[in-house]
């Protein structure tokens, strides 16, 4: 398939600017995977959808507060976007300027923390924080949460707690899972009461799923990489579900690629590193029995992905429907179930 597939037409006033009051407020879309059927319903129907014997997998990663603004020696401004976090002082990181920084020069933060260009990883730079404290400290200090590039506004104090999972545990993220954005404590203690198990993945989302597929040729497309992790107590809960009948449900595409990722071998293993692995139609599916997601940018990925699970005529029938009734769409949108 080529990237033009994958695209269709959204009016920018249904690109969701700011979260609900209640996280569970949103709406849910619910797209039957074998007919294609639609229906029009709220996040709370997602709960009455589940089943005891069922396995809700969530990701626990953490968004790191990973935008910094400062300046050149020169004068100039900066903008830093931290990629990846390598140890307490070092990172990888995007960096917004007039001019790109050379290595070996110094980078002033808003506080006076002074951080050293070491050199390049092709688009990314190599920083050094000159800093007593840890960089996830100094983040928590300085850094700003890296809102998406399609939200037209500055971060708030708001998004310190909404653009995070009740759930986050593994810090390293940029980008929420945003999946898991709908889930209030209620929301998880009727789970609980209802016997619904939980088991968790790690998965850092990066910058790089808000980047454009640049290649009409999808075959061409050279995928971003993220750090996921599989624990064995995952995979041990993953196979008694399955031996029970129940359904392995997924709750965002992150959680998607973390379970099919350690599945590369045929079946589900406990694992950990990088994963570059890119979903499309023809992918066969090994750890995935239904999905939550929310509703994704055109000639994405992620909406790639979800055609691949859901059927590319399905999704792409279920997003005009969703454009027509005016879903919210994107990080602080609306949400869909396939089942």
């Amino acid at each position: 398939m080529k990237k033009s597939d994958f695209y269709y037409h959204l009016p920018e006033s249904l690109i969701a600017q700011k979260p609900l009051s209640e996280r569970s407020a949103s709406r849910l879309l619910h797209l039957d995977k074998k007919s294609g059927a639609v229906k029009d319903g709220q996040f709370s129907d997602f709960i009455d959808m589940l089943q005891p014997d069922d396995l809700l997998v969530l990701n626990d990663t953490k968004v790191i507060p990973a935008r910094l603004f400062g300046h050149k020696t020169s004068g100039g401004k900066i903008e830093i976007l931290i990629e990846r976090i390598e140890n307490d002082y070092q990172a990888l990181a995007h960096i917004k300027a007039s001019k790109a920084p050379k290595a070996d020069s110094s980078l002033t933060l808003g506080n006076g923390v002074v951080c050293r260009v070491m050199g390049r990883e092709n688009d990314l730079f190599r920083l050094a924080f000159e800093t007593e404290s840890t960089l996830l400290e100094l983040l928590a200090r300085i850094g700003h949460i890296p809102l998406p590039p399609y939200i037209d506004r500055a971060d708030d104090a708001d998004d310190l707690d909404r653009y995070q999972t009740l759930f986050a545990k593994q810090a390293g993220a940029v980008a929420a899972p945003t999946a898991g954005l709908h889930f209030d404590q209620a929301a998880l203690d009727k789970l609980d009461s209802k016997g619904v198990e939980k088991a968790f993945v790690t998965l850092h989302v990066g910058s790089g799923t808000f980047q454009p597929v640049r290649v009409e040729d999808l075959s061409q497309h050279l995928m971003h990489k993220e750090y996921f992790q599989v624990s064995q107590q995952t995979v041990d809960a993953v196979k008694q579900t399955r031996l029970r009948g129940g359904r392995v449900v997924a709750i965002g595409t992150t959680a998607v690629r973390a379970l099919e990722s350690a599945s590369i071998g045929g079946e589900l293993q406990a694992g950990f590193g990088d994963t570059d692995l890119f979903i499309t139609p023809g992918y066969r599916f090994k750890s995935v029995d239904a999905m939550l997601t929310n509703f994704h940018l055109p000639e994405s990925t992620l909406l790639m992905l979800i055609s691949a699970f859901a059927g590319y005529d399905a999704v792409m029938n279920a997003y005009q429907h969703a454009i027509a009734q005016r879903y919210r769409f994107f990080s602080y949108g609306d949400a869909m179930v396939i089942i």
